[in-house]
């Protein structure tokens, strides 16, 4: 018995010992540009370099299971695996018909039953653990470490939701960034991703995650010494009660002491770092897509992304009309007959046409079975809203109903959390709704992480400051926003940012309102978001009535449509302003828009093809924009592949183009 036991003392110090020989294991991008060196002792790290620039200082990363097991300390190597990938996929519903996936890999196989893999593109790097264990597992936490040889920029969005100042993971995800320091971090504070690090040389690195399944997002606090990020995430909830707005979210009351219990052979979600030695390239970026699971979906044929007349932001503020507008049957055939016209796809029905707390209780005002035969007759779909809290009480009886109404879709509102629970519902909503061949946008959300490639029914999320908070934010910087989400917020997925306004209104002008809103900035600025902003399911926020007095307007909205073919970023600085071109068929869409600043922008046609005339249609920013933002230039002109031509933005203006074959 004695000598089993020193034998096994032996061989514990042996392993021990060999854990904390520290092992060095290097992965270079395809183009050679990034390398990331990953080093193995007492503890696992890895540091990211572009060229001769350090982007991520040694940083730790470990996964602590149930019983004090944690994966990353002392951790012993089994072997490991390299492998090189150059592929591409189909990508449906986005802003490229096809993705390019070209990286490394380097697989750490460790004993204790887990690895963790790595990849490095030519745009930044990745690594997620995983685990390979036949009973479920416990997760306590996961170290995520960001640490900095210097004390950088910022761009950074912090979670700040007074409803629950207690429960700080209790959030709506929308907030601009503040430019500060690493240093500068607010004390006792969260943020959210994405968020950006503005490096030397002009480089900028943006943080992300892909693939969150079974598992709470991330958010980062400043870590003790200041010179970098630690993770945070929200515990699995345990209790919970109704409250916030109108009572229809879910507070916390209670959470366990783990964030998850989950299948003990999984992959986690990717922890990313984007690199970008030009800013415009942050404006078309694939590395999400790239690192989230293909399509669960067979037949994909039913999905029809577009546009929707929307009627919560414009307060259903119709008028020259013989009947009482509101939430009623006249007001939304009103909303039909316009989308009809227009070849808009969809009408949604937001809140007040049900009971919020139970929809599959009508508002009596409200004839749904009508409007849906009205819409069809009009080639015009129906979406529903509903808040999750509503949806979640009975997700299959609900989605099962509608979806046999001839409803296309649903409107999900107010989850405002992404712990474990959330995101697994979201999942189980997203598969019941495909199941049933309907459509879902979810408004009051986390920032995407690819579910929309695994679920391609998801058109849309929020998880943005968009234009409905113009109604009552009159101190918000938005020209600045919108010229700073195409880099960062944009770069997770789609944004329910609901442009469209047709009252515009200069920097001083500005005033809230809540049934006649106003957007901050240019006529031209509105225009150019359709194109900016990525959203395969994207509102039309102002109203039909608006739209019907402003029909140049309504006309180049309707034309543009919500998925492309091909996208190029022409030229762009974050939280300045921003260009890009994007190819539906044989047409070209362009939208430009700066900041608070005016400028002078050109924009290079080389991007067409060449030996070909192009007709151009342009709407530019009027002579007297800076004074009425409502003014706005149209003109049709004749260009081709050489063409260079400058425009003035005005303070908060824009451009916007269609850009078809003569």
């Amino acid at each position: 018995m004695k000598q089993t036991i020193s034998l096994f003392l032996i061989l514990s110090f042996f392993n021990l010992s060999f854990a904390q020989k520290k092992q060095d294991f290097t992965l270079k991008s395809p183009n050679g540009k990034i390398q990331i060196t990953i080093a193995v002792s007492d503890k696992i790290t890895w540091t990211i370099s572009h060229e001769k620039d350090i982007v991520l200082a040694p940083s730790a990363m470990s996964m602590s299971l149930a019983e004090n097991d944690i994966l990353g300390k002392n951790a012993v190597v089994l072997n490991s695996e390299k492998e090189t990938i150059n592929t591409s996929f189909e990508s449906p519903f986005y802003k490229k018909k096809s993705v390019k996936n070209n990286y490394n890999q380097l697989t750490l196989n460790f004993k204790n039953d887990f690895s963790i893999e790595y990849r490095v593109f030519d745009d930044g790097a990745a690594y997620r653990f995983i685990t390979k264990r036949k009973k479920d597992i416990t997760v306590k936490n996961e170290e995520v470490v960001l640490n900095f040889d210097q004390d950088y920029n910022t761009l950074i969005p912090y979670v700040r939701d007074l409803r629950n100042p207690k429960d700080p993971y209790i959030s709506s995800f929308e907030a601009h960034y503040e430019n500060k320091k690493i240093s500068e971090f607010a004390k006792d504070t969260l943020a959210f991703l994405p968020f950006l690090i503005d490096f030397k040389n002009h480089k900028k690195a943006v943080f992300l995650e892909a693939n969150l399944e079974d598992y709470p997002g991330l958010f980062v606090t400043n870590n003790i010494s200041k010179s970098g990020f630690e993770s945070r995430f929200s515990k699995y909830p345990l209790q919970e009660k109704n409250g916030g707005f109108n009572n229809i979210n879910r507070l916390i009351t209670e959470r366990a002491d783990y964030l998850v219990k989950t299948k003990g052979t999984r992959n986690f979600p990717w922890r990313i770092v984007v690199i970008s030695e030009n800013d415009r390239d942050l404006a078309n970026n694939d590395m999400v897509l790239k690192l989230s699971e293909p399509t669960k979906i067979k037949d994909i044929s039913w999905i029809k992304p577009g546009k929707v007349a929307w009627d919560w932001w414009n307060d259903w503020n119709i008028y020259n009309i013989d009947f009482k507008a509101g939430i009623n049957t006249e007001t939304y055939k009103y909303y039909i007959d316009f989308a009809s016209k227009n070849k808009v796809e969809y009408v949604v029905l937001d809140e007040g046409w049900s009971l919020e707390d139970d929809i599959m209780k009508h508002n009596p005002n409200v004839d749904l079975e009508a409007l849906i035969a009205y819409g069809k007759e009009r080639n015009v779909g129906i979406i529903l809203w509903s808040s999750w809290v509503a949806l979640t009480k009975n997700t299959d009886g609900i989605l099962k109903n509608y979806a046999g109404l001839g409803i296309k879709g649903f409107k999900v509102d107010f989850l405002d959390r992404d712990d474990a629970k959330m995101v697994s519902s979201v999942y189980d909503i997203a598969q019941k709704a495909a199941d049933n061949k309907l459509l879902l946008d979810f408004h009051g959300m986390y920032k995407p992480t690819g579910i929309q490639r695994t679920f391609p029914n998801i058109l849309n999320f929020e998880g943005v400051k968009g234009l409905e908070n113009n109604k009552w934010t009159p101190n918000d910087n938005v020209p600045t926003y919108d010229c700073s989400i195409p880099f960062i917020r944009m770069m997770a997925g789609p944004m329910d940012y609901t442009p469209g306004a047709m009252r515009n209104a200069t920097k001083s002008e500005f005033k809230p309102s809540h049934s006649n809103p106003v957007s901050q900035g240019t006529r031209c600025h509105q225009l150019a978001l359709y194109t900016i902003f990525e959203a395969p399911l994207q509102m039309m926020a102002d109203s039909p009535t608006a739209y019907m007095k402003e029909q140049e307007s309504t006309d180049f909205i309707a034309k543009t449509p919500t998925t492309f073919d091909e996208t190029v970023a022409l030229d762009g600085e974050v939280g300045k302003f921003v260009a890009i071109a994007r190819r539906k068929d044989s047409a070209w869409y362009l939208g430009a828009i700066t900041n608070w600043d005016s400028r002078e922008i050109t924009i290079d046609f080389s991007f067409l093809e060449k030996n070909k005339k192009y007709e151009a249609e342009i709407f530019s920013d009027g002579l007297n924009a800076d004074k009425a933002a409502n003014d706005y230039k149209r003109e049709i002109i004749t260009i081709d592949s050489a063409a260079k031509l400058k425009y003035r933005l005005v303070s908060g203006g824009g451009l916007a183009m269609i850009v078809q074959v003569k």
